[in-house]
């Protein structure tokens, strides 16, 4: 997080003294060392987040992709004449331990054009889908897969 904050600041400065980089260094080591004593931050965090980073990356990559993917279904969906749309509540439960990990995948279901999530309480997920073909598969998708990844 030192780090970060310390490239923040010559960033916003707009250029490097050595001025510059003496209070860049002084004012990251205050905030990071207020962070630790008051709001229950430590060097840990940021190791993790590090380690994660590209998994975090390429997740981001993941749900894109699928919510372009999901775009297209539905718009064909639409345009169908000879299909008819059954919408489906289905109920799953993940093994993802974290709350932040399960409020992202309840957030990338609900990103994706054809599904939203009703309600997360637990490990058990309500989710609405556009059409069954939406549901398929949907407690064992990538994301699941990505997130049980990130957790270790």
């Amino acid at each position: 997080m030192f780090l970060i904050l310390f490239f923040l600041w010559v960033i916003f400065n707009g250029k490097v003294t050595l001025e510059i980089v003496i209070f860049g260094v002084c004012i990251a080591a205050a905030i990071e060392l207020f962070m630790c004593r008051f709001m229950d931050y430590s060097p840990k965090v940021t190791i993790r987040f590090g380690k994660n980073l590209l998994r975090i990356l390429h997740y981001g990559a993941v749900l894109v992709k699928e919510v372009v993917v999901a775009n297209l279904q539905v718009i064909s969906l639409i345009f169908s004449t000879k299909y008819e749309v059954e919408p489906q509540i289905i109920h799953f439960k993940s093994n993802l331990k974290s709350d932040a990990a399960k409020v992202t995948l309840a957030n990338s279901i609900t990103l994706t054009p054809g599904t939203i999530t009703i309600s997360q309480e637990g490990d058990t997920y309500t989710v609405l889908c556009l059409d069954k073909e939406f549901g398929e598969g949907i407690e064992d998708s990538k994301f699941v897969h990505l997130l049980e990844e990130m957790e270790g």
